[in-house]
């Protein structure tokens, strides 16, 4: 079953609306189709997307998860777009959607007193003349929308509910033989499960509260309907009321890698650029067959031998192998925290481009700032976001040290293929600003009395909400360094935001919280990055000579918040749910958009960052 044409961004298609996303239309709600349902014939309908580490990264993960085979490669493509090349005798380039859930509502309801009744029925039930009418007993044609329940599984299944057979689940040999009408009932405005019936005509009548107490929806069959196969095997989740327009219908598991500089001269550069085209090549000979089949190619490389294009492709394969050696964020702080006053080359189509300051150059000068060891502006960044897998109920956990392969195994996400042979990705472009911290500032403050016992408590709370948690066994407590670098993180967001001119919603952050042989390493990267302009205005790099300034301002509107003193009282013992991770943090002070966070708003305290209304000697910044 399929729909009329809706329009996406490609970003939109990895973040927000991947495979497995329901999506509500004006008569219907469809779900986003998968890999084998996205319609990439034509090449000019896509682009190919070369991020070597991204790639490593994601083979692992997936092999782990055997959601790829041993042998198999993967490469990464943009997701498809309109192509001035499509014409009437070819598939046009877009994502199938089909119509989910089946089930459907009348639109006209019966009331008696504060009961409102109303038809249901199967997409297979309603008048073929037009899909989105209920010919009721008076001949009258009713217009209809989807119901708001279906059933899922925590690995990402989706079905829809039975209802003919749920309602009668107890009465034998009635679940298969009614055929009396079905009628959903509402009482009141609450919306509360007990509010909510589903009635047969027969009789027979379940509420939603009693049917998710008693388990009755059963267990879960494998069924994916964003792709043309279920799941072969059996699954060993049970079904879960789930609201197909909540916010946790859908969770996308997506890896952001920034780019690391491999070019250091022209033809590195162009040969980097043209990589996906050449990176089969290994002699003179292949190169020579590349350079007669693609007349871009030859364009770009003209002037260069054979030869020496070889050469610096092998280059570019070794440096590539020594970074993949290591996992994304190490490599990135690696390199931004190394000292060299020019990273990268400054060039239009540079990967990345950076330049160490002094302290002067960032108005550094001041005592509270000294946890900040150096600061790097990020001139150019490119940043690939690729979607690999996607959750239901809840959300993967996240990685706060850089060790990206364990954490993100640690919820197993639903397929995006049958068979997978390659991801969607975007990329990407930007500026920023990165944040070295002074581990010795960092080790003399975690040995403060005060900070020990603040991270205690968190700890203990953290423990006790992992306790509840069926992956809570692979998580990592994220140290108490993290909450204070991330506290801080999201008040000069917010600050930057007022001086830069970007909105608060075009920043973004990525914090680096390394513990490993080489020692502990803390950093911050906050960065804005699109395919728009918002990200080549430069105006986050142009703060930089105020931004010792900035930092103080945002770090004084820390000590008090609208919300205190409730907010800064926050006992995280007191809660058994995602609260208990924070301590003093609410949305008047320290949460942003979830866009903005790479930790979904969770992992802060405002007390560890600066001093509050109640809390004295935990900040790092007092």
């Amino acid at each position: 079953m399929t729909t009329k044409p809706i329009t996406l961004r490609q970003s939109q298609l990895i973040t927000a609306f991947g495979p497995g996303a329901m999506v509500d239309l004006p008569t219907r709600s469809v779900v986003i189709g998968g890999l084998d349902l996205w319609h990439m014939r034509e090449r000019g309908s896509w682009q190919p997307i070369h991020e070597p580490r991204a790639t490593a990264v994601l083979e692992t993960l997936l092999r782990a998860g055997g959601r790829l085979a041993e042998d198999a490669r993967l490469s990464l493509r943009t997701p498809p777009a309109d192509s001035d090349t499509s014409n009437a005798a070819t598939e046009p380039p877009g994502v199938e959607a089909r119509i989910f859930p089946a089930w459907f509502v009348a639109s006209d309801a019966e009331e008696v007193g504060d009961v409102r009744r109303r038809r249901l029925v199967r997409w297979r039930d309603l008048d073929p003349r037009g899909r989105n009418m209920l010919v009721d007993e008076d001949g009258r044609r009713v217009s209809v929308t989807p119901i708001r329940f279906v059933a899922g599984c925590r690995k990402g299944h989706l079905q829809d509910i039975h209802w003919a057979q749920v309602v009668h689940i107890g009465q034998e040999g009635r679940e298969e033989r009614c055929i009396q009408p079905l009628w959903l009932e509402e009482r009141g405005t609450s919306g509360d499960p007990a509010s909510t019936r589903v009635v047969c005509g027969c009789g027979a009548a379940l509420s939603l509260r009693d049917a998710q107490a008693n388990g009755q929806l059963g267990g879960c069959r494998g069924r994916r309907p964003w792709l043309r196969t279920n799941e072969p095997g059996a699954c060993s989740e049970n079904l879960r009321f789930l609201t197909r327009t909540a916010t946790n219908a859908y969770f996308p598991q997506v890896l952001t890698v920034i780019s690391l500089p491999a070019a250091e001269d022209e033809l590195s550069r162009l040969v980097e650029a043209h990589l996906d085209a050449i990176d089969w090549v290994t002699c003179e000979a292949e190169m020579a067959i590349a350079r007669r089949s693609n007349p871009a190619l030859r364009a770009a490389l003209a002037g260069w031998s054979d030869a020496d294009v070889v050469t610096r492709i092998g280059q570019l394969r070794l440096s590539g192998n020594q970074s993949l050696a290591k996992a994304p964020k190490v490599a990135e702080f690696d390199l931004l925290a190394s000292g060299q006053p020019q990273i990268g080359v400054d060039a239009p189509d540079a990967r990345l481009h950076a330049r160490t300051l002094t302290r002067a150059e960032w108005d550094g000068e001041r005592a509270r700032l000294s946890p900040i060891e150096s600061v790097v502006a990020v001139h150019r960044l490119r940043e690939v976001a690729c979607l690999y897998g996607f959750t239901r109920f809840e959300a993967a956990p996240t990685a706060t040290d850089g060790d990206l392969e364990e954490l993100y195994l640690a919820v197993e996400g639903a397929a995006l293929a049958t068979e997978l042979e390659w991801l969607p990705a975007v990329e990407h472009r930007g500026e920023g600003i990165f944040l070295r911290f002074d581990p010795q500032v960092l080790r003399d403050w975690l040995s403060r009395p005060a900070v020990l016992r603040r991270g205690e408590a968190l700890y203990r709370s953290w423990d006790r909400w992992r306790a509840g948690q069926f992956y809570g066994a692979r998580l990592q407590f994220p140290r108490v360094a993290y909450y204070a670098i991330h506290g801080f993180s999201h008040a000069l967001m917010n600050e930057i935001a007022l001086d830069c001119g970007y909105p608060a919603t075009a920043l973004k952050e990525r914090l680096y919280a390394i513990v490993d042989d080489e020692g502990e390493r803390f950093g911050l990267l906050i960065y804005t990055a699109s395919t728009g302009t918002q990200g080549t205005l430069g105006g986050l790099v142009a703060v930089l000579p105020r931004l010792g300034a900035i930092a103080e301002r945002a770090l004084d509107r820390l000590a008090l918040c609208s919300g205190d003193p409730i907010c800064a009282e926050h006992d995280p013992d007191a809660h058994t749910d995602e609260r208990a991770l924070s301590g003093a943090a609410c949305h008047s002070c320290l949460l942003v958009a979830e866009t903005s966070c790479e930790a979904r708003n969770l992992y802060l305290d405002r007390a560890l960052t600066a001093q509050t209304l109640l809390a004295g000697g935990t900040g790092l910044f007092e």
